[in-house]
């Protein structure tokens, strides 16, 4: 990411300073305190040029819509989950705050707007523990589960509670004690349950993310809960989501032997950027990650990355480097990021399933051919 001074902006933009702050708080540009004098602020050039092209003259309805998927304008409403000003809001409240004492079981309630807590107990675990079996629980379900259509917003949060306790039982220990402690009971990491339930909840819901598209649009076809639950575990797999705190692990094994400075400076002069730093919707730096990596004692490895990475780029480690140190601190198994990510956000698509099952709208964009034209005879 490139960021630019107010002056460079304005150029661009030609427009007053007012209209500027004011694009930066309606959050269609990214902005960030200057290192060299933290009394100014810097702006994230690509928000700038998106918004000047905007402004000499109407765009085409495709490129519109084409800048509405990526990172552009919002493209549907929501009442759950909306990050403002660098803090992540639940349904107003202020996640953070959330995750010094709550639990995800309690932030499935605020967000699904449930009578009472949801009851995510299982009697009964799969043979092998983990993410196959959790695939594989997810796509019984919903292959057997009731659609959507018809059926009381009371009854869907049943079927939701089913479907987390259906993954849980597919990742955890059987039982009825809140996840995160079933979780580390799982690992055999009691000391682990406190930081578990701080990511549980920190992870709980991010907006209108990739996973969570799937599981919309899922839902809009009148699909079970499960099914959209399914559909966003399949999204969630994907380097550029769920699994990017899996590309941490070339980049500690490296500064274990080089060191940070060296290790990172490598991957910037081989033009690679380093993995799990910085995100476009926290231009200030991730809270979740500060507040997950405020639970436990980071590894002086980790902290040394995270300082390095700052002076080099300039950004701040991001919620996947802070469940990389997570799982580094407390030995946790290799895909306990994943897991851990997908059991919480489960609670989101779900939040997100019965939103869109309230508008009855299908969710079916059109797409632009750009294929060989038809032959005329």
């Amino acid at each position: 990411m490139s960021w630019i001074s107010a002056e460079q902006a304005l150029a661009q933009l030609g427009t007053k300073p007012q209209t500027l702050y004011a694009n930066v708080s309606r959050g269609r540009i990214g902005a960030r305190p200057d290192p060299a004098d933290p009394r100014r602020s810097l702006y994230r050039q690509e928000d700038v040029e998106r918004l000047a092209a905007r402004q000499k003259g109407r765009q085409p309805a495709r490129s519109v819509a084409a800048e509405a998927i990526a990172w552009g304008e919002p493209v549907l409403e929501t009442a759950i989950a909306t990050v403002a000003g660098g803090r992540l809001l639940y349904r107003g409240r202020d996640a953070v705050v959330l995750a010094e004492a709550a639990t995800l079981e309690e932030v499935a309630r605020l967000l699904w707007q449930g009578a009472v807590l949801p009851d995510f107990a299982s009697k009964t675990q799969v043979g092998e523990p983990g993410l196959p079996a959790a695939y594989r629980a997810m796509a019984e379900l919903a292959a057997t589960d009731m659609p959507t259509a018809g059926r009381t917003r009371k009854v869907l949060i049943a079927d939701a509670a089913q479907t987390v306790s259906f993954l849980a039982s597919a990742v955890a220990t059987p039982g009825d004690a809140p996840l995160h402690l079933r979780l580390a009971e799982q690992w055999n990491r009691p000391d682990a349950a406190e930081a578990i339930r701080r990511a549980l909840v920190l992870l709980a819901e991010h907006e209108l993310n990739a996973s969570t598209f799937a599981a919309r649009v899922t839902a809009s076809t009148g699909a079970p809960v499960s099914a959209a639950v399914l559909a966003g575990l399949a999204a969630l797999s994907g380097p550029l989501h769920g699994n990017a705190s899996q590309s941490m692990a070339g980049l500690v094994e490296q500064a274990q032997r080089l060191g940070a400075t060296e290790t990172m400076g490598a991957y910037l002069r081989q033009g690679s950027a380093l993995p799990c730093f910085g995100h476009r919707l926290y231009p200030n730096g991730d809270v979740r990650a500060d507040s997950l990596m405020a639970a436990f004692n980071v590894p002086i490895l980790f902290a040394e990355l995270a300082a390095t990475g700052e002076r080099l780029i300039g950004e701040k480690p991001n919620i996947d480097f802070a469940l990389a140190a997570l799982t580094a601190t407390f030995d946790l198994p290799a895909d306990a990021p994943l897991q851990i990510f997908a059991l919480a956000r489960s609670v989101g698509w779900i939040a997100h399933a019965l939103e869109q099952v309230e508008t009855g709208a299908l969710i079916r964009p059109r797409a632009r051919y750009s294929g060989p034209a038809p032959k005329i005879s």
